[in-house]
């Protein structure tokens, strides 16, 4: 079935509306069946444009459903991605719940970039090369539709279900470390709740950047020099509510602590 003109603009502007107001609205793959992939991927970038238009900047991307149980539960075989923006970002470890929706939390591993990368065919070594320094870093994802019943198709045109980032000060260099066996303990309120690996971030979160450079090469999309680039949870995301407290504790990358209030 033909998607009719102005569906797209439509749903974006519902998406941007739940964010602002904070009011979830109705899962879009039940109302719009016909939307494929590639549709969800329009709608994002029309938020994303809007809210360039506004005065935000992309500071990164993100890479999601690296996990093969997220990706079972969503009925896809592949992960997704999404933009990372100067709003999103957590400067002084505390964040307000009140202007998110139903926000949970996960630790992951971002890199910054020292050089421009751009697909197809780049590979972990180009990724590592390419990488000023990693750190450990804890995204808050927040979907817009209720009670987080979604498929592929709603969390893509979500941006991802993205919500907010912060990033540790400890900066380390990705060839002194084993990206794969890097341990990660993550916490909430003083009580160790789950943990990870990087190897759980598609194997390995060198190769889950670049899958994300190729994907979006293939759109004419670089990862460019100076961005953050998350790599995928390493463990499940837990939810957050106001008083919360996570800390993600990383060997080699030292602990990231995120406050809710």
């Amino acid at each position: 079935m033909a998607v009719e003109n102005g569906t797209f603009e439509k749903i974006a502007s519902e998406l941007l509306t739940s964010e602002r107001t904070c009011k979830p609205i109705q899962a879009l793959s039940a109302r719009y069946p016909e939307l494929t992939i590639e549709d969800a991927y329009q709608i994002q970038k029309i938020n994303i444009d809007e809210k360039l238009a506004s005065g935000d900047v992309i500071t990164g991307k993100k890479i999601g459903l690296t996990s093969l149980v997220m990706q079972k539960m969503l009925g896809v075989n592949q992960p997704d991605f999404g933009y990372l923006l100067k709003s999103m970002e957590v400067k002084n470890g505390a964040t307000d719940r009140k202007t998110m929706l139903q926000p949970k939390a996960e630790g992951e591993i971002a890199f910054i970039l020292k050089e421009d990368l751009m697909g197809p065919n780049l590979t972990p070594q180009d990724v590592i090369n390419a990488t000023d320094y990693v750190v450990a870093a804890i995204e808050i994802v927040d979907s817009r539709v209720e009670n987080w019943k979604i498929n592929i198709i709603d969390t893509v045109s979500d941006n991802a279900s993205s919500g907010r980032y912060i990033l540790s000060d400890i900066k380390v260099d990705p060839k002194t470390v084993d990206l794969k066996s890097l341990k990660m303990e993550f916490w909430k309120n003083g009580e160790k709740i789950n943990e990870g690996k990087g190897e759980d971030a598609l194997g390995d979160p060198a190769y889950a950047i670049a899958w994300l450079g190729n994907t979006l090469g293939s759109f004419g999309v670089p990862l460019r020099k100076g961005e953050v680039i998350f790599s995928g949870a390493l463990s499940a995301a837990l939810n957050a509510e106001s008083g919360d407290v996570f800390t993600a504790k990383f060997e080699s990358l030292g602990d990231i602590e995120l406050k809710f209030e």
